[in-house]
């Protein structure tokens, strides 16, 4: 009995599915043009059909599946989209003249908007008239980052529990510029830190710090000797740079160049004497005594008095210069004296050509100028003389040396002529031979 009625039931399933698929491929075949429109609706009508069968009694085992294979292809055939049609065969549309002054964009969604402008990338919008669109609603970024916090209180909160591992600035992140924040008050009165944050250099040390003598036992720098710094520590040279005889045009006499100093690399007491005897007789001395103290690398002033001597009445002149080793080598003195309204200067180079680590040719220059002429003296104004020498030495010692060299001397000016009112040469020549010692 339950057999016969289960044919049954499956009898009349399949009679309905027939009868459904039969009516609805009739529908299409007759109304093409609809078939877009009313496939959802067929859809929908057969579920509505079959939305109140009841299944369970139904008897499957005995479908015939070619049937339903059938039914499944039409169903595919008919939910089969169709193909779009290129956007280039899509007409343009022309908005220029729509009037969307009435509108309200405020609710729109930023994804349907890139949508459409994606879709109609050459739409004309030129003529758009957008004065009245309603976006009183949106509110610009910019406006909304203004906000102001100036009067915002900070002083109750409680910043002990803040996690600041994420303070890390991220990289190629551009700061936000801080805005508002000038009457912020920052106290932290109520947090745990009460950190006070002193300078971070300079000032004075804390109370606890430790003496940096505190192993020194009391002993100071000046109670052991010997154990200064090369820069302070005293030195002292006598140079007889110059103790010669000298021979020529009808004369011979004795020069005399020497020079003594004391101290240590920054002050110097420096004593200076130079002086030419001729016919048994002093014809001209000139000592100095100096404060020689370092103002940069190889050069330092000069300042203190000079003495002459010899050859007439005496003079006194304070004296201020500069000497050391100009560029390439070149030791370099330049000093200018004063005395009772006369002005008067000296210039001194040399330099030191060095064939072996002994032998050493040394060319000289020198050169005297007054302000005033002194008859007294036989000094005229201007120019009064100058003097060139070569020297060959060799240096048995580092600190003796005998030398051989010759010398050329010129008179100018007013100096020229008291020479010849005394019956002198205004130009000399003269072969010299000596010794250069120091200690």
């Amino acid at each position: 009995m339950k057999t016969a009625m289960t044919k049954r039931h499956s009898v009349g399933a399949l009679l309905i599915l027939g009868l459904a698929t039969v009516g609805a491929a009739s529908a299409q075949t007759s109304d093409p043009s609809k078939n877009a429109g009313t496939g959802q609706m067929s859809d929908m009508s057969q579920s509505g059909t079959m939305e109140g069968m009841d299944h369970s009694q139904m008897g499957h085992s005995q479908m015939d599946q070619s049937q339903t294979d059938k039914l499944k292809t039409n169903k595919a055939k008919k939910n089969k989209p169709k193909k779009a049609k290129p956007k280039s065969e899509q007409p343009e549309m022309d908005m220029s003249q729509m009037d969307h002054s009435q509108m309200d964009h405020s609710t729109m969604g930023q994804s349907q908007t890139s949508k459409s402008m994606t879709e109609h990338p050459q739409a004309d919008m030129s003529q758009m008239d957008h004065s009245k669109m309603g976006q009183s609603q949106t509110k610009p970024e910019t406006e909304q980052a203004k906000t102001d916090i100036s009067e915002m209180d900070h002083s109750q909160m409680d910043h002990s529990q803040m996690n600041h591992a994420s303070d890390q600035p991220i990289q190629g992140a551009t700061p936000a510029p801080q805005q508002g924040m000038a009457g912020m008050a920052h106290s932290m009165g109520g947090t745990d830190q009460g950190m006070k944050m002193g300078p971070m250099q300079g000032g004075s040390p804390p109370p606890d710090a430790r003496n940096p003598d505190a192993y020194a036992e009391g002993t100071t720098f000046r109670n052991l000797p010997g154990n200064e710094m090369h820069d302070e520590m005293p030195f002292g040279r006598v140079l007889l740079d110059k103790f010669e005889y000298a021979k020529g045009d009808g004369e011979q006499g004795q020069n005399l160049d020497a020079e003594a100093w004391y101290g240590n690399d920054y002050n110097k007491a420096w004593f200076k004497a130079e002086g030419e005897r001729r016919g048994g007789q002093l014809q001209s001395m000139r000592t100095e005594a100096l404060w020689d103290r370092t103002f940069a690398t190889f050069w330092s002033t000069q300042l203190g008095v000079r003495h002459d001597t010899g050859g007439g009445d005496s003079r006194n002149w304070l004296a201020f210069g500069v000497r050391g080793l100009a560029p390439y080598w070149f030791d370099t003195t330049a000093t200018a004296y004063w005395s009772a309204g006369r002005v008067a200067a000296r210039f001194d180079v040399r330099y030191e050509l060095l064939f072996t680590q002994r032998l050493i040719l040394e060319p000289e220059i020198e050169a005297n100028l007054y302000s005033k002429s002194d008859p007294s003296r036989g000094l005229g104004s201007g120019l009064s003389d100058m003097e060139f020498g070569l020297r060959l030495r060799y240096e048995i010692r580092r600190q003796f040396a005998p030398y051989i060299g010759v010398t050329w001397s010129r008179n100018f000016g007013d100096t020229a002529d008291y020479a010849r009112a005394r019956g002198e040469r205004n130009k000399n020549t003269q072969i010299v031979a000596g010794v250069r010692v120091w200690y």
